[in-house]
């Protein structure tokens, strides 16, 4: 059984995924608190996987996003292979304080504290003033730079004029007010 926060039918708003119609499904529960968190984690539903399985199937959209919270205190290669037998494919959202299930097909990787791993298919950091430099030696395909709950988008599009090896994400779920 897994707490879960909320499951949606939505297009993923940020990152290399960005448009892109796909399943949520929102745990409860994390080991940081960040003060722009947009999940409440005290509310939530206890299920099993196959009553996740009940819940995603009715959606057209085969990419499955598991997030939070922190998903990697929820999920665990098993709980990710039951998904992918079902034909679905998994993108993690993780802080990367936690190792990530070795059978997941997306790694995307938002640090914001204390972070463990050292690769993901794209690092995405909500920049809050911090050294980009302690990016450095992250191996990432892609690294986005998100402006905090959309509020020094100009200051984040300056800093990457001086640093194009990243790219600019931005909310667009929020742009253009969908969940």
């Amino acid at each position: 059984m897994r707490k879960v926060n909320e499951i949606f039918y939505s297009l993923q708003g940020e990152g290399f995924y960005s448009g892109t119609a796909a399943i949520f499904v929102r745990f409860s529960g994390c080991n940081l608190h960040c003060e722009f968190c947009d999940t409440d984690h005290q509310n939530g539903t206890l299920l099993s996987k196959e009553e996740i399985l009940g819940k995603i199937s009715k959606f057209e959209s085969k990419h499955l996003i598991f997030t939070g919270g922190e998903p990697t205190l929820s999920v665990d290669y098993d709980f990710v292979q039951f998904f992918k037998d079902a034909g679905y494919y998994i993108q993690i959202e993780t802080n990367g304080t936690n190792p990530v299930p070795e059978n997941i097909d997306w790694v995307t990787c938002s640090p914001k504290e204390r972070c463990i791993l050292t690769s993901a298919d794209e690092l995405k950091v909500v920049y809050t003033g911090q050294d980009l430099n302690s990016y450095n030696n992250f191996s990432a395909k892609h690294k986005y730079l998100q402006p905090c709950s959309m509020k020094n988008t100009s200051e984040v599009i300056e800093i990457i004029k001086h640093h194009p090896q990243w790219k600019l994400s931005v909310q667009l779920h929020k742009l253009i007010g969908i969940e």
